[in-house]
């Protein structure tokens, strides 16, 4: 069971157009419990502020629109059904899984634009203060600086991927409500975004250490990964205002993924793949392995009511647990793990049929992801997943997500009122997305003729995560099912092939972790895959009759209105939402 220490300095979110975080404290010898804003801008208390961005997303998490984007990231794909009662259950997130009905004044975006504001401006409350001090007065000023680059980055980049042109506001904005209402959200274009970004994860790397003694703090390498997703994103160019389509890919930001991706960035500072693919979604010892470059330190027992848990799942716990059974793998994904005789992924056949585990080939790493009846829960030989567990199978079927959740036995499991989260942490980086980065660039730079491009060195990147899968069998050695994951003993003869083989390794082993969604914009084929996806997936679930992704609107949520109205009308609303 994990004790982390209780933070006690949390800021105070205030409400001003762009929706800042304020600097006021909490202290109980104060009228009132508030300190002023200059009794916290003391060389005392930059820590204190510098905690409260960290604090933020804890504290800040909502699990109706969480920071990890379940519900914009897994249930807009093809990797999950909404799940939950009926498709009113949550009919925000059954309007954003389908794509229509959708409207600008839909309180998730402007409950997810706020809350990931109000991270940033965490952030810039406290660059603000290390900015007032030298080196001499606060020894760790560049490292704490370099942490909070990282954090207000972190929040940026969630509100790029999500929003696609929006408002920039650093440490040297007016903490002021007129200023905000100022700002455009395109003073800068689609590129110079992702770039500024980069910037700030850029200011990280150069100013990390390699290793942290408290975990929750970013190390080099988790600005490095950062910094390579950044560019990742980047390279794939969309900077016609008109349209969301791929204009171009830039071999530049490409050369940079693979200069962030680069292994001994990495395992000079002991991180690596973990030797079971299980051993990254385990509560307990194996939190904060080696594979995790970094995550969100969640906590109990340590002062506060139920704990620092991790709430922005607590939706997506099945019936058996407790409450509510959101975010249930679809048909689909399940399909897609399915393997021919050598143990390779079926392309354009997988989902002809549903999965059947008596008789078809699997890659291991389904029962990592997904609970299935007849088989174990969570690992636990005690604990059977059965169909009762489901809540509303004639509509969402029997299928749950495991990854985020845990044994129902665990310990890290804490009931609040209805709910039940838990204190495992959630991993943001991992090194075997490091791994698949990489990849993608070498295919993409191969494709463009650019130095870089190494289709051998992709597929073995690809093989070495593949060997992982098929070895990762500790705790599902006695399942019966038909094991057979193989690797790519042939070389790919084209960018197509080897394009094709990434791009499902990645969705394969990063199922379920949030990233389906942006993946599908980056590459430009949202549209196509999520219509092909509702075209034969309706023949199973009806309530994705009216389901259809329009091109040039879906691949971003739209710019609030509640927001364009704080702003004044400065912001510009996204194609296709006007």
């Amino acid at each position: 069971m994990k004790t982390k220490n209780t933070i006690l300095f949390l800021g105070v979110a205030c409400l001003c157009g762009m929706l800042a975080a304020c600097s006021d404290f909490l202290d109980a010898s104060k009228p009132n419990g508030i300190l002023s804003q200059d009794e916290v801008s003391t060389v005392d208390n930059i820590d204190n502020m510098v905690i409260a961005a960290y604090a933020y997303m804890v504290t800040g998490e909502e699990m109706n629109s969480s920071f990890q984007l379940w519900q914009l990231g897994n249930i807009r794909s093809d990797d999950a059904y909404k799940g939950g009662a009926n498709t009113e259950d949550g009919s925000h997130m059954y309007y954003a899984e389908i794509a229509n009905g959708l409207t600008t004044d839909l309180w998730m975006f402007d409950d997810i634009w706020y809350r990931l504001y109000c991270g940033v401006a965490r952030a810039n409350d406290a660059l603000r203060i290390l900015n007032k001090y030298t080196e001499e007065e606060f020894p760790q000023k560049t490292e704490r600086t370099a942490e909070m680059k990282f954090i207000r980055a972190h929040f940026m980049f969630k509100l790029k991927e999500l929003f696609k042109y929006i408002p920039v506001v650093d440490e040297n904005v007016p903490d002021d409500a007129d200023a905000y209402r100022q700002i455009s959200n395109r003073a800068y274009s689609n590129d110079s975004l992702w770039q500024i970004i980069a910037d700030d994860f850029q200011y990280a790397y150069d100013c990390l250490p390699e290793t942290q003694t408290e975990k929750g703090r970013p190390t080099k390498a988790a600005a490095a990964a950062y910094l390579a997703k950044t560019y990742l994103f980047k390279a794939y160019r969309q900077d016609n205002v008109d349209t969301h389509e791929i204009t171009s890919i830039d071999a530049a930001d490409l050369q940079k993924v693979i200069t962030y991706t680069d292994p001994a960035i990495y395992t000079s500072a002991g991180y690596g793949l973990e030797d079971d693919f299980a051993y990254n979604f385990l509560p307990g010892s194996y939190e904060n392995g080696k594979e995790s470059i970094w995550a969100v330190q969640y906590s109990q027992n340590d002062g506060t009511k139920y704990g620092n848990l991790d709430f922005a799942f607590e939706l997506t716990a099945p019936q058996g647990i407790g409450c509510c059974d959101f975010n249930k793998p679809s048909q689909n994904l399940v399909d897609a793990f399915k393997t021919d005789s050598n143990g390779l992924p079926l392309f354009d056949t997988y989902d002809a049929d549903t999965y059947n585990s008596a008789s078809d080939n699997v890659d291991t790493r389904l029962f990592h992801t997904v609970a299935i009846p007849g088989f174990q829960y969570k690992y636990n030989p005690d604990v059977e997943y059965t169909q009762a567990w489901a809540r509303a199978p004639s509509v969402y079927g029997y299928f749950a997500s495991l990854k985020e959740n845990v044994d129902k036995d665990c310990d890290c499991l804490v009931q609040n009122g209805v709910y039940f989260a838990n204190s495992k942490n959630w991993i943001v980086l991992r090194y075997a997305d490091v791994m698949l980065m990489r990849a993608e660039a070498e295919v993409e730079l191969y494709a463009l003729g650019q130095a870089g491009g190494n289709l051998e060195d992709a597929r073995s990147i690809v093989n070495t995560i593949r060997q992982r899968a098929a070895e990762s069998i500790t705790f599902i050695f006695d399942y019966d099912a038909k094991f057979c994951i193989g690797t790519y003993d042939t070389a790919w003869t084209s960018a197509d092939e080897a394009r094709n083989a990434v791009r499902w390794e990645r969705r394969l082993e990063l199922a379920m972790e949030c990233g389906r969604f942006f993946d599908l914009v980056r590459w430009g084929v949202a549209e196509e895959t999520m219509n092909a996806y509702y075209g034969s997936e309706k023949n199973r679930r009806s309530y994705l009759n009216s389901a259809y992704f329009t091109k040039n609107k879906n691949e971003y949520c739209p710019i609030p209105y509640k927001q364009i109205n704080y702003s004044n009308n400065v912001y510009i609303q996204n194609c296709g939402w006007e």
